[in-house]
């Protein structure tokens, strides 16, 4: 008889748990109108991540999903955005080194402050960079693009994505630790500075694999460098700034998912449970991988502190080549 009751005991505890569960999935949250992901830039591996992302996420949460870009101010426009959207879950943001970790030292003043009014969700990828030079500039080297910068001060000029992007301030950075003068030309976007680029209106550049690796298959821009720690596995004759003779010279480019700040916290776990299964799914890790990109897909808390870490890193970088907002 006892056990009897024991297996009744056992079966009704077994239905409320599962009860429970099937009322917490009911009621997980799930938007209410169609969502928006901010690109605070025009084109790029940004607008790729963006979109890569948007398809399964719409699927995931039975809502239309759209990609919006809004470039400008090195991003600022774009993260203003999101930082004073309603915190109802319904505006995310592509965010990257620029607007979340570079321009609080970089501009004078900002519209938002990047780590009060955004809510991480998660980090997505990271990336070094290459360092790229046109065909018809006669330089195989980082040495050889040095002695030509110094040879003919403020001539050269290199192209970057935006305002305050790691493309900007690692070029910055070799300036300063070469004690050269290239011109900088920002740009709206990596298409824009791609085409100028390819077109030989300027003449090199730092930007990540995904946004060279098809012009230097074509022969249309040259490689000669990374911003590393070690080579990218598809390029392994292509050298770091580090075995170039540079030591310091270390610079990583990242993208990740954000949301407007006081956003509720289940709102924020859902988007990192999609967000984080659909970067970990095979079709979508392997084209970032193939783009040379590493999967990082971690918590909202790790993003977070990735953040705290960037700025003053980015900060020191800043103060010590005395760039500044264009």
């Amino acid at each position: 008889m006892k056990l009897q009751k024991r297996s009744v005991l056992a079966l009704m505890l077994a239905s409320a748990f599962g009860l429970a569960g099937t009322s917490a999935h009911a009621q997980e949250w799930a938007p209410t109108k169609p969502v928006r992901i901010i690109v605070p830039i025009v084109g790029s591996t940004n607008d790729v991540v963006a979109r890569l992302v948007a398809p399964k996420l719409q699927e995931a949460l039975g809502q239309t999903v759209v990609v919006e870009n809004k470039g400008g101010a090195g991003g600022n426009i774009g993260a203003d955005l999101v930082a004073k959207a309603p915190p109802d879950g319904h505006t995310l943001l592509i965010g990257y080194n620029g607007p979340i970790a570079i321009n609080v030292s970089l501009f004078d003043k900002m519209p938002y402050d990047p780590v009060k009014d955004l809510a991480p969700i998660t980090l997505a990828v990271t990336s070094p960079q290459y360092l790229v030079v046109n065909p018809g500039v006669p330089v195989n080297t980082v040495a050889e693009l040095v002695a030509r910068a110094k040879a003919q001060p403020g001539k050269l000029s290199y192209a970057s994505v935006s305002v305050g992007s790691a493309s900007h301030l690692t070029m910055e950075m070799l300036k300063s630790a070469a004690g050269i003068d290239m011109t900088h030309i920002p740009y709206k976007g990596a298409a824009p500075a791609l085409t100028d680029l390819v077109g030989g209106s300027v003449q090199a550049a730092f930007m990540v694999p995904g946004n060279v690796m098809q012009f230097a298959k074509e022969g249309r821009l040259r490689l000669i460098a990374s911003s590393g720690a070690k080579r990218f596995p598809g390029t392994p004759n292509v050298p770091t700034l580090v075995e170039s003779g540079y030591p310091d010279l270390v610079a990583t480019s990242w993208i990740g998912f954000l949301t407007t700040a006081g956003t509720p916290r289940n709102i924020i776990d859902r988007y990192n449970r999609e967000i984080v299964k659909i970067l970990n799914m095979p079709e979508i890790r392997d084209k970032l991988t193939g783009m040379e990109f590493e999967v990082i897909a971690g918590t909202p808390e790790q993003f977070s502190g990735w953040i705290k870490t960037e700025i003053p890193r980015w900060g020191k970088v800043i103060k010590a080549t005395g760039a500044k907002a264009d």
